[in-house]
């Protein structure tokens, strides 16, 4: 049994998986409000949330979020005696993509970045993988997709934009390869306070 955590963008969500069985979940959408309801939502899981391993979400994403999810995880991994283990928001959005739309072969996850910024990272479909590294970029260096998916999909030239949320129970689609990062967090770029000289 796994525990998921998502706390890196939109939603706070939970889930129970077990191999490719969703067993419980909880899923709150909404920016704000993470690390008030985090904890209530695992205790609200079967036997309190308690699992053999921890999958979090590392980011990119929301700055307080991302930090949110780790910190819970590495948490209940210290107590539990578990281990924690990390995957990306990008790798999410694309599995649950290409779940929900089985034709398509490739597509650009396109994420908000902030300060103007989007994160963007290509994947395909068979064999799932990303297809470039994770970027940070203005839309208008986007390069064109013909697919796009995520909360800035609308913001890149591609043909179609696809509405995609993250939700903890899609960690299940996620291939072990995936989901086996360092619980460390992916901010997508430099943070913006520089150290004085």
């Amino acid at each position: 049994m796994i525990l998921v955590i998502e706390t890196a963008t939109t939603a706070c969500s939970v889930a129970l998986i077990d191999g490719d069985t969703l067993v419980a979940r909880g899923h709150a959408p909404g920016a704000r409000g993470h690390a008030e309801r985090l904890v209530p939502m695992i205790a609200d899981l079967p036997d309190g949330g308690r699992a053999h391993a921890i999958l979090v979400n590392c980011g990119p994403g929301s700055f307080t979020g991302v930090r949110v999810g780790i910190a819970a995880a590495r948490a209940l991994g210290l107590a539990w005696g578990v281990p924690v283990t990390g995957y990306s928001t990008h790798a999410l959005l694309a599995a649950r993509l290409f779940r929900d739309q089985p034709h398509l072969d490739a597509a650009l996850i396109a994420i908000e970045g902030g300060h103007g910024e989007i994160f963007i990272q290509p994947f395909a479909a068979a064999p799932f993988a990303a297809q470039a590294l994770l970027a940070s970029v203005v839309p208008d260096q986007a390069p064109f997709w013909p697919n796009a998916a995520g909360s800035a999909a609308h913001r890149v030239a591609c043909d179609h934009a696809f509405s995609v949320e993250p939700d903890a129970a899609d960690a299940r689609l996620l291939p072990l390869t995936l989901r086996t990062a360092p619980p460390n967090p992916v901010y997508g770029r430099a943070p913006d306070a520089k150290p004085n000289p």
